[in-house]
């Protein structure tokens, strides 16, 4: 999730969003949808004043465990534990302080891992998985190392192996990360470059427009291990695991998708315990006040089905498969990001606007950049 202090973290997103929204050459970009969305229910409202900054959540026998991202206040870097009813009923500190906390997932056995993986500006030399044995009193840290450079990553599943996976947040292509070998507490376990997925293109309603439908912002196993889900800001794309082989599922598999309309700033996703349907929470720092995170619960997408926000006519055509990888890099996906896919008369104008456009996103990224770098 996107790191901040107070609200400046968010003080670039404005100046991106207006480029986004004021011109059509770079926001205005086709993607395929089929299926309307089914309106989620709510299961319940968070009203603990520390959790304001939800970026990851997983369901229990009890209720839920969840984690805020990096916060700057001591209250909120804890691991809290909530009744059906999300009221807290019990806390957990970490014995040092950890970087940038994104993401949960839950082992067969009951071991709570929360992912230390963000990385927004990408200056981190190792990342962390904090380990939370059924029972303990304090979570375990283990380090890890990318083979190829830092990564912002905010997405964590397990394998059926117990072998944890990394999806980093790269736009278009998200990078696949998993350990060389056992994790060990005393020492720095390098990580390989596993393969590679990119996720298919929707018409998703969502607070970043095309660029919140491109990047990973969580990720869940199905308690079973037979699924794991990853999300968007926009939407959720469930793949099928076969012997317990999640990177073969990514980069081979063909998701189902399910949109998540207009969430406030979707990162948290998980599987209900008995795995029939999916659980998000969003964060609700820079919300206006009074606004609460509430778990919202989604039917799980079924065969054949891609995202689609809700009121939109199906369209021809089955959705894209992810792209298969061995970890090499490819080329980008030229037909979503290509004004000039629009084709017939209006061409050149829209590559016109499309160059303006480009122009005007360097700027409002640069902004981006240097409103993070105050927050230092």
């Amino acid at each position: 999730m996107t790191r901040r202090a107070g609200t400046r973290a968010r003080a670039g997103w404005p100046a991106l969003l207006a480029v986004l929204t004021i011109v059509p050459g770079v926001a205005s970009v086709a993607f395929p949808g089929t299926a309307r969305a089914a309106a989620p229910t709510t299961v319940c409202q968070i009203r603990d004043e520390r959790l304001t900054e939800i970026s990851g959540m997983v369901a229990t026998d009890s209720g839920f465990v969840l984690v805020n991202d990096g916060s700057d206040e001591a209250s909120r870097r804890r691991i809290f534990f909530l009744d059906a009813r999300c009221a807290v009923v019990r806390t957990v500190a970490f014995p040092s302080r950890p970087r940038d906390t994104e993401d949960l997932a839950v082992g067969a056995d009951g071991t709570i891992w929360v992912a230390d993986i963000g990385d927004n500006d990408r200056t981190r030399s190792t990342v962390a998985l904090w380990k939370l044995a059924p029972g303990a009193r304090r979570p375990v840290l283990h380090r890890l190392t990318y083979p190829d450079g830092p990564h912002d990553a905010e997405a964590l599943l397990l394998g059926g192996d117990g072998r944890p996976v990394v999806v980093t947040k790269q736009g278009g292509e998200a990078g696949l990360y998993a350990p060389t070998g056992p994790l060990r507490a005393a020492a720095t376990v390098p990580l390989t470059r596993a393969g590679q997925l990119r996720l298919p293109g929707t018409t998703t309603a969502n607070p970043y427009s095309f660029f919140g439908r491109r990047l990973v912002t969580g990720g869940a196993t199905a308690p079973d291990g037979r699924r794991v889900v990853l999300r968007t800001y926009a939407d959720a794309f469930e793949f099928d695991v076969t012997d317990g082989d999640v990177v073969a599922a990514l980069t081979g598999g063909t998701p189902r998708g399910v949109a998540l309309p207009d969430e406030p700033q979707g990162e948290s996703i998980t599987y209900s315990r008995d795995g029939r349907s999916l659980l998000t929470v969003s964060e609700t720092a820079g919300q206006p006040p009074g606004t609460r995170p509430t778990v919202l619960r989604y039917a799980r997408p079924q065969p054949s089905a891609t995202p689609s926000p809700a009121g939109s006519s199906p369209s021809a055509g089955s959705p894209p498969a992810p792209a298969v990888s061995d970890g090499s890099p490819s080329a980008p996906d030229a037909t979503a990001a290509d004004p000039r896919a629009g084709g017939g008369g209006v061409r050149s104008l829209l590559l016109g606007i499309g160059g303006i456009g480009v122009g005007l996103l360097m700027i409002a990224l640069v902004a981006v950049g240097r409103a993070r770098r105050t927050r230092r």
